[in-house]
Order: C-alpha cells, then sequence, then structure tokens
C-alpha cells in the first residue's frame, strides 16, 4: 500500500503553528478534500470540533477551503467525534470532519475525516486527498462556491441517539454518577444523556476555557475523579476524552476501570442476554487477562494492530461487533459506526441495572495482569526498534517472562513517542524490565 504523507491512523495531527496545522496547510487540506468529495453526491461536509482555542481558527481555514472547492460546510460546534460520525449518516452529508487532538494537549490538534457512512475514509480516499494536495490550489467559479452555515439542533439529535442505545424498560434512577468530560466536547452532552435517564449526575470537567482541555482531567488522568467518587459515595464515575471517543470508569472504590474490563463486560452482559454475535476484538496492547478471562467464557477473541482502524478492520473481517483498546477506544458495531464513549458507557449501566452487580462486582471476572507502559520520546532521527542493544533487551526481558507475559514495543501513531510495555504475572518484576527497555531505548534514540 501506497505510504501516506500527511494521513496517519487518526487523521492529519499535530502541534498548532508547526506544519502541517498551519491556517494555510489546513486551507489546502480542506480544497484538496473538497476537490475529491465535489466528485459525488450532496457537496456538503460536516464540521465539528472539540474545545480547544485553534479550533476556531481551524474551521475557518477548512471552510475557505472548502468553498474554494465548491463545497458546503456545516458546522455543528463543540461536539463529540463520533456525534459527527453519526450526524454525517442522518445529514446524508458526504464526509464528516472533525477538528480534534482526542486526548492530547490543548496546543496539539487535528483533522479527522468520516464518510457518508460515518467510518473513516477509505485509504484510496485519503490517498486521493494527498495527490490533490501536491497541485496548485485553484476555485471553483463565484456561482459555484459553497455556502456555510450552522446546524442548530445537533447537540439535541446526538442525545436522543444515545439515550436510544439504552434499554427502553430501563432507567437509572438512584444513581449517583461522577461524569468527568475532560473540559472537552462532551462537556455539554454527557450530563444531559445520563440525568434524562434519571441518574443523579455530579458534573467536573465542564467548563472549557479553550486551554484547559485534557489538563488533569479526564480519561488520561483519572486521579481527580477518582478523589471525587469517593468523596461523593457515589456509585461509579466516567471519564471522558477531549472528543468523546475514549472511556474510563472508576468504581465506587476508586478502582481504575479501564477500556478492556469495559468491553469485557460488555461482551459478558451480552453473551447472559443472548445477543453476541461472534466475538471481541482487541489489540497487541490488550490486557492478557481478558484474552484468558473471554475464553472462559467460550468467547472467541483476536488481535489487531494499535489503533481504532485496525480494531475496525478485525471487526468488518470477521463480521463481529464489539472491538476495543485499551486506552478506552470501545466500538460496537450494533449500535455505532465508530469508538463512542457514551454510548460505551450506557451499555454497561445496562449490565449494572440488569444484573444488580455494582461495577467493581462486573469486573471481578477478569483478572487484571500487572501492565507497565513507558513512554520514550523519538526525535525520528534513528529507529531504536532496530538497534541490537534495544533488540537484546527485549530478548533478555522476554527470557525472563518466558510464558508468562510479553513484551511490545512500538511507534505512537498520533505522538512522538517510543511506547514500551510489558506485561507479567509480578507487578514489580514487571516494572523493572519495562526500565530496563526503556533505557535501551533512551540510549540508541
Amino acid at each position: 500500500m501506497t505510504e501516506r504523507k500527511f494521513f496517519g491512523t487518526d487523521g492529519v495531527r499535530g502541534k498548532v503553528g508547526q506544519f502541517p496545522i498551519t491556517p494555510d496547510f489546513i486551507l489546502k487540506l480542506g480544497w484538496a478534500a473538497g476537490r475529491v468529495l465535489s466528485q459525488q453526491g450532496t457537496k456538503k461536509v460536516l464540521i465539528g470540533k472539540d474545545t480547544r482555542i485553534s479550533g476556531y481558527m481551524l474551521e475557518s481555514a477548512l471552510e475557505a477551503g472548502l468553498s474554494a472547492a465548491g463545497l458546503q460546510a456545516a458546522f455543528t460546534g463543540p461536539m463529540p467525534t463520533p456525534a459527527i460520525a453519526y450526524l454525517t449518516q442522518t445529514f446524508r452529508a458526504e464526509a464528516g470532519i472533525v477538528i480534534s487532538a482526542s486526548h492530547n494537549p490543548y496546543y496539539d490538534n487535528g483533522i479527522k475525516f468520516f464518510s457518508s457512512e460515518g467510518t473513516k475514509l477509505p485509504d484510496h480516499i485519503e490517498l486521493a486527498i494527498e495527490a490533490e494536495l501536491e497541485k496548485p490550489l485553484t476555485c471553483v467559479d463565484s456561482a459555484h462556491l459553497g455556502k456555510a452555515k450552522r446546524i442548530v439542533d445537533a447537540a439535541g439529535r446526538y442525545i436522543e441517539f444515545c439515550k436510544g442505545t439504552f434499554p427502553s424498560k430501563m432507567s437509572l434512577k438512584y444513581l449517583k454518577i461522577v461524569i468527568d468530560c475532560a473540559h472537552g466536547a462532551t462537556y455539554h452532552i454527557a450530563p444531559l444523556v445520563f440525568s434524562e435517564l434519571g441518574a443523579d449526575i455530579i458534573a467536573m470537567g465542564v467548563k472549557p476555557n479553550g486551554i484547559n482541555i485534557n489538563d488533569a482531567v479526564g480519561a488520561t488522568d483519572v486521579r481527580s475523579l477518582q478523589k471525587r467518587v469517593i468523596d461523593e459515595e457515589a456509585r461509579l464515575g466516567i471519564a471522558f476524552d477531549g472528543d468523546g471517543d475514549r472511556i474510563i470508569m472508576v468504581d465506587h472504590v476508586g478502582n481504575k476501570v479501564d477500556g478492556d474490563q469495559i468491553a469485557y463486560i460488555i461482551a459478558r452482559e451480552s453473551l447472559r442476554r443472548g445477543e453476541l454475535k461472534g466475538g471481541v476484538v482487541g489489540t497487541l496492547m490488550t490486557n492478557m487477562g481478558m484474552e484468558v478471562a473471554l475464553k472462559k467464557l467460550s468467547i472467541p477473541f483476536t488481535r489487531a494492530k494499535v489503533g481504532d482502524r485496525y480494531v475496525m478492520e478485525k471487526l468488518v473481517q470477521h463480521n463481529w461487533k464489539i472491538g476495543a483498546e485499551n486506552s478506552g477506544h470501545i466500538i460496537l458495531l450494533d449500535k455505532v459506526t465508530t469508538g463512542d464513549a457514551i454510548v460505551a458507557a450506557l451499555q454497561v449501566l445496562a449490565s449494572m441495572v440488569g444484573t444488580g452487580l455494582s461495577l467493581q462486582e462486573l469486573c471481578n471476572g477478569m483478572n487484571m495482569f500487572p501492565q507497565v507502559l513507558e513512554n520514550v520520546k523519538f526525535s525520528g532521527e534513528n529507529n531504536p526498534l532496530k538497534s541490537d542493544a534495544v533488540i537484546s533487551a527485549i530478548a533478555a526481558v522476554e527470557a525472563k517472562l518466558s510464558n508468562t507475559g510479553r513484551v511490545l514495543l512500538r511507534k505512537s501513531g498520533t505522538e512522538p513517542l517510543i511506547r514500551v510495555m510489558v506485561e507479567g504475572e509480578d507487578a514489580d518484576e514487571v516494572k523493572m524490565y519495562a526500565l530496563e527497555i526503556a533505557n535501551a531505548v533512551k540510549a540508541n534514540c
């Protein structure tokens, strides 16, 4: 397959003000995407964003580029990534665009594209857009320039959709829930979804100011949520990331519940109801405890490369419905077309209501193996993964773990990092082994 120059595993992403996240490039990207997409149907594109201050600048640049290519832009304002996937379908738009860097800090941003079916753009479309980027920017005749408008009821439409994925005969009454919206795109959505289903909601991370997104809040840092759940004596906590496609939960005693555990709970509940279709797709990072627990239930399991794009590919390949990353991306293809944190949370809550069990009790069937992840900053000039010293360090650790653990090194698809993961039965040993390999990587970057 032809290597992409600009598109990563999750669109185009980087630090604002540095190529490619600059106004001139994003204008050209909008134009190039418009050129490709204008060859199809409605010539209408939905554009949503998270709460980063740079979103204002980037949506204006996108609008100009799309208009120059003859496409209409319909803006939703701050909206979760999965909401744009859903609304792209319901508005019969040619594509959906999300301006977001997901779980990254505010000074990063990115552009994600969805097809008219609410899925990530096919490879050939991304490659066609990259080919257009190599051409000089032109402008259609004035009479054919694209117009722009605001969609005023986008939030309400998505809220109703989310509520519709929760069993109609159930209620969240008597459930006290702390919700952390990461000062991100779910801040005006998630509290309404859960409160309208009857829950007693305590909301945090709902005061975005443009630069506080993901800052010591949300799915990437649940420490404040853990404390708040205990202080409020809540039944559980739910943390979303900046664009609402990742979820991490916290039980009533403050234990973190990650994407692997959430997928396990949803799969087991589907099995209990007789609704499970096929098995579960995880990733190379999925905890071995999930694999063991699913095997005990006779639920098939397979691993994909890290990235929700690859999880989706495996789901389609096997015709399965449940896929997950331990970072909190949960894909439920019987309900949504992409990872949707709010919808995933509702399925876990349905299991709690349906069984009468606490979140902690629902996790009891899965024993997590100790897993340590070390991130090493990587300049990109040398490839430490091919270094003899790093290869030797990996081999030494694998020999010590034998068949009771795993080692995985990979380049991040969204940040300039080498991720070092070690998993095994003894937490202290796993930590020591991860540091050994990480130090070898640092020495050879």
